[in-house]
């Protein structure tokens, strides 16, 4: 695919809340938003149709479930806004090869063109389960969902992509897989806690995004989604200096930023650390 040198994507901050109609309004309105300045793509954050772990399963597994109605939501928006989506997370009930989950579901992130055409799909491989000293207190994204096993790239308008999501941060040999299949940025749908954002969000970007030489555009879940879950957001877009060129705290919101294809390359001609790696 021929990308131009520079090309704008969209990090999309939400506060989703367990109502899947409006959150997919508030959707809406923020694709809207970043279509309208200019962005080629658009990401949005983890569980942006619903913020609830209790939900996931029923949302993934019923017959009845939302699954369907969030892929739909994501091939609509794509397509009637001339836009690619990254589509966050959702919670989806049979592998990438079709084969039914039996228990649990998988936290999967779908990528639309702007044909609303399915192109690309990542299953969260790093789960949270953990303690956080917050209203919520322990985390077990494992006893909900079946981690993912594959590394996923793939050519969009602004540059080969690589899908990761949220915890998949703390783990830097995938970033270091992805690079080496040629990633040029990596997206990054969250839904940090408070205590854990404000303790690493922005040092751990910003070293994957240096280690590696790739832009990070990390989409979160910025506020008060319920009365025992706040989430940090500083939905944010770094470049492969660790510069953070744009940044929202909290709230709703849209940041806009142009991969610059050209600083990429300049950046790792003055320092090929890829080439200087001892294995």
């Amino acid at each position: 695919m021929s990308t131009p040198t520079s090309a704008s994507v969209a990090a999309i901050q939400m506060v989703s809340t367990r109502d899947l109609a409006a959150n997919l309004r508030d959707a809406a309105r923020l694709l809207s938003e970043a279509a309208a300045q200019g962005a080629r793509v658009a990401v949005l954050p983890e569980n942006f149709a619903v913020l609830s772990t209790s939900d996931m399963l029923a949302c993934g597994r019923t017959e009845a479930g939302d699954a369907p109605v969030i892929r739909r939501f994501l091939s609509d928006r794509a397509r009637a806004l001339g836009l690619w989506i990254v589509g966050g997370s959702l919670p989806l009930a049979a592998r990438p090869d079709g084969s039914d989950i039996e228990d649990r579901v998988r936290a999967s992130c779908l990528v639309f063109d702007d044909q609303g055409r399915e192109v690309g799909r990542y299953d969260k491989i790093h789960l949270f389960d953990a303690r956080v000293d917050d209203a919520h207190g322990h985390y077990r994204e494992s006893d909900t969902f079946e981690p993912g096993d594959q590394v996923v790239t793939l050519d969009t308008p602004v540059g080969r992509l690589g899908l990761a999501i949220c915890y998949d941060l703390r783990f830097p040999e995938l970033f270091r897989a992805l690079r080496a299949q040629g990633a040029e940025w990596v997206c990054l749908p969250s839904a940090f806690t408070w205590q854990t954002g404000d303790a690493h969000w922005h040092a751990l970007i910003r070293a994957r995004a240096i280690e590696n030489q790739i832009w990070v555009v990390a989409a979160g879940q910025g506020g008060q989604n319920s009365e025992r879950r706040r989430t940090y957001g500083h939905t944010l877009i770094c470049d492969p200096w660790g510069k953070v060129v744009a940044e929202q705290a909290e709230g709703p919101g849209v940041v806009v930023a142009g991969l610059d294809r050209e600083r990429l390359a300049q950046v790792r001609a003055n320092m090929p650390v890829w080439d200087h790696r001892r294995l």
